[in-house]
Parts: structure tokens; C-alpha cells; sequence
């Protein structure tokens, strides 16, 4: 019976410290400042309080002369915080260039049941009938601002020798103006007709041959790079071309893929798109660029998230073991002086709080410095990866404000962890068995 009740008694500690746990990792960061605060009050206004941060004081003191232990705390919690931080930060570096892409005001157009360019295939009539639409704007020259697009993957040597696919836009002169953030950085941009190419820094960054004036063999034709341009988002990784030789190179025809429309404003997309809609010729769908870049971006960054957190998850818990190890170590090494302050009066709650708090302290610690490194190493490192199955797509890992703040969540919930039992160990110590044991 006595065995059962210890089980029960286990269980429910670990199914409550779950839901802290989760709750932790969940809530913002306003009510965890305002659950600190609170605790501050407490510290500083009741006689346990008080008595625990003078436990705390002491522990906190004799840290230096643990220091070798205590590094063991430190540096495990900042290796789980700087990976994870890491691997969140390329999904966050992933889905901020694809989002980046996209606008509130500009609309694309696809084929009806298609969920890329890529699989897209729109006939001139259609095209010519979507720029008719009364919610598109005009130019100063009254010509509508939409822009027929067509995509192919081009192979091209990677900088480091491998075969790589990059994305071949074939675009008009109003695709520049639906653009407008799209900057030439060097060079000129491609003429009407001829085989030339304009390509992102990003594509330049990852390919070979792509300086201006270099010459690459794209559809058993030989193309000429006469400038690069920086666009900011996920267009930087593409090569753009004029749209009638890249259909004659790949025998498209007079398809494309999509149009990109510039809107009259935000609140004209569902007008827009009921207009499309409401046309029997048409077989299409309409959404914003923010909406549609993403929809693309969503999947991937899911599955980088659920790396990152699997991958912290594993090495967080190698990281509570060592603090569980380290803690009950120095609760053992403190046995007398613990038992010495119940002795004269301090309650076993001062004793929970105490440890409790230097092993979140050197967590904190641990957190900070993962986060340090993290931000260090891998700010606006450069990486690619496959974009809509087919092609390269270059990004920067983006360690911001908000993954620094969950990892030092992550990392304070380790400590959390570890020092819960050494913290109740040293609260429940029989006195008179830890002053005999000395």
C-alpha cells in the first residue's frame, strides 16, 4: 500500500510539473515579468521570503568555490539553448524571406487546383482577360500593372561543384514595375529578345558563372548574365530572363505560368477576385502574394520547427541530468549547513526556494550564453535549401529577439527541472540524520 501511494504520489508530481512546464513555455512574456514581480514581493515582504533569499545569498556565495560543477550546469544548458536557437532560426530566416515575397496589395493568379508556378498553365486568352480587371491598377500610360510570368528550373553548377536548379523566371518590363522594391545592384537589365539574363544575389551567391558578363548554358542555348539585382525576399534566388525567349528555349508556347497583378489597393483583392470569379471562361484562383508565398512557406518551416524542438527536446534532457547530478551533489556537499539552518528555524520552503534558485540562476547563465553564441555564429549566416520541390532557395538564418526569449525560457526550464528534487531532498532531510552523517 505504502509503495502504491509513493507511485500515485510521483505521478501526480510529474503530470503537475507538465503542466507548469507548458504553461511556462506557452505563456508570454508580460505574465511571466508579472509572476516575477510577485515573487520579488514575496522575497521582500514575508518572513519565508526573506529567509529564502538569505539562503539564497549563501548558496549563491560559495558558487566560486563550485565553479567546476557549476560549469557543468552552464555550459549544458547554453549548448541546448544554442542549438536550438539555431534551428529555429532558420525557420524563422526561411519563412521571413519567402514571406517577405508577398504584399497585401499584389495578387497572383494560377490555374484552378494549382498550389505553385511550377505546376501552372495559363493560355493567352486567360491572361488577357485577367487584365481587364477593373481592380487592377494602371500606369501613367493607362497599360494595367500585371505582369505574365513564366517559371522553369534551370540546372547550374553550384559553387562548390554540384550540380544545382535554380528558378528561371521568364518575365515582361511590367514585371519590374509590379516590383517596385526590386533594385539592379549591378549591371543593366536584359533586352527584349535576346538571351540575356538579370539574376538575384542570391542565386550569384550560391552559383557559379553568374558575374555579369559570364556566359551559362541554360536549355542547350548559351545565355549571357548582363546584371544582378537584390529584391530582399525570395525572388533574390531566381534568374530572370525575357519571357518570350524562355518559352521559345523551353517550347512553352504563349503559356505562363501565373500573373502578378498590382491592385488598386488591399481592400480591391476581393473584388478582384470575384470579378475572376464570376468569369466563365476563367478556371483560375486568385490570393494575395502575402497569402500564397505564405501558404509556400508554412510546410517547411513546420518541419524545421519540429527539428528544432526534438533536437532541444533530446539534449535538454541530457542537460537535467547533469543539473539533477551537479544539485544533489551540492545539496549533499551543504548537508550540514542545511540542516544547521532548519535547526535554528528556517523552514523547509526557504530551503526549496534557495536551491531552487541557484540552480535557475546558473541556468540563466547557461541561457544567456547559448543565446550569445547562437546570435554570434549564425545571425545572417547563409544557407539554401529546395523551394517548391524543384529549385534553390537562398535565406539568412534570423535569430531574433523572440527566439533568444524562448530559448532562455527553454533554459530556465531546465534548471527548473533540475533543481526541483535536489530542492525537495534538501527541505525533507532529516536534520539530526544530515548532522550525523557529518
Amino acid at each position: 500500500m505504502g509503495i502504491l501511494k509513493k507511485l500515485l504520489r510521483g505521478l501526480a508530481l510529474v503530470l503537475v510539473l507538465a503542466v507548469f512546464l507548458a504553461a511556462w513555455i506557452l505563456l508570454p512574456w508580460q505574465a511571466l515579468l508579472a509572476i516575477a514581480v510577485l515573487f520579488g514581493l514575496w522575497m521582500a515582504f514575508t518572513r519565508t521570503g526573506r529567509q529564502a533569499a538569505s539562503v539564497t545569498w549563501v548558496g549563491v556565495a560559495t558558487l566560486r568555490q563550485r565553479l567546476g560543477a557549476s560549469s557543468v550546469v552552464v555550459i549544458g544548458i547554453a549548448g541546448v539553448v544554442g542549438v536550438l536557437v539555431a534551428l529555429l532560426a532558420m525557420a524563422e530566416g526561411y519563412r521571413d524571406t519567402v514571406n517577405s515575397s508577398g504584399s497585401e496589395d499584389t495578387a497572383i493568379v494560377l490555374r484552378g487546383g494549382s498550389s505553385a508556378e511550377l505546376m501552372s498553365v495559363m493560355s493567352r486568352d486567360a491572361i488577357t482577360t485577367i487584365e481587364r480587371a477593373p481592380e487592377i491598377a494602371r500606369d501613367a500610360e493607362g497599360r494595367p500593372l500585371a505582369s505574365p510570368e513564366l517559371v522553369v528550373s534551370a540546372n547550374v553548377p553550384r559553387r562548390d561543384g554540384e550540380d544545382g536548379s535554380v528558378t528561371l523566371r521568364g518575365v515582361g518590363d511590367m514585371a519590374f514595375a509590379v516590383r517596385p522594391g526590386l533594385k539592379l545592384v549591378a549591371g543593366r537589365r536584359f533586352e527584349t529578345g535576346r538571351r540575356e539574363l538579370v539574376v538575384g544575389t542570391g542565386a550569384q551567391r550560391q552559383f557559379a558563372g553568374l558575374d555579369p558578363g559570364s556566359e551559362v548554358r541554360l536549355g542547350n542555348q548559351t545565355w549571357t548574365v548582363v546584371g544582378v539585382f537584390e529584391s530582399g525576399d525570395a525572388m533574390a534566388s531566381e534568374m530572370w530572363a525575357d519571357a518570350e525567349v524562355v518559352a521559345s528555349t523551353y517550347r512553352r508556347g504563349s503559356s505562363r505560368a501565373s500573373v502578378f497583378a498590382k491592385l488598386t489597393g488591399p481592400d480591391a483583392f476581393n473584388a478582384f477576385k470575384a470579378t475572376l470569379a464570376a468569369d466563365p471562361r476563367l478556371q483560375v484562383e486568385a490570393d494575395t502574394t502575402a497569402a500564397y508565398f505564405a501558404k509556400q512557406s508554412e510546410p517547411l518551416t513546420k518541419v524545421l520547427r519540429i527539428i528544432g524542438i526534438v533536437v532541444g527536446s533530446i539534449m535538454a534532457i541530457g542537460a537535467v541530468f547533469g543539473a539533477l547530478n551537479t544539485m544533489f551533489a551540492t545539496v549533499a556537499s551543504r548537508a550540514r549547513e542545511i540542516a544547521t539552518l532548519r535547526a535554528i528555524g528556517f523552514r523547509g520552503m526557504p530551503v526549496v526556494v534557495a536551491v531552487m534558485l541557484e540552480t535557475m540562476l546558473l541556468a540563466l547563465l547557461g541561457g544567456l550564453l547559448g543565446g550569445l553564441l547562437a546570435w554570434l555564429v549564425f545571425n545572417g549566416y547563409t544557407a539554401s535549401t529546395i523551394a517548391g520541390g524543384v529549385a534553390t532557395l537562398s535565406f539568412e538564418f534570423k535569430v531574433s529577439g523572440g527566439l533568444l526569449w524562448e530559448g532562455l525560457k527553454w533554459a530556465l526550464a531546465i534548471g527548473f527541472v533540475g533543481g526541483l528534487f535536489p530542492a525537495l531532498r534538501a527541505a525533507t532531510l532529516p536534520v539530526t540524520d544530515a548532522l550525523r552523517a557529518m
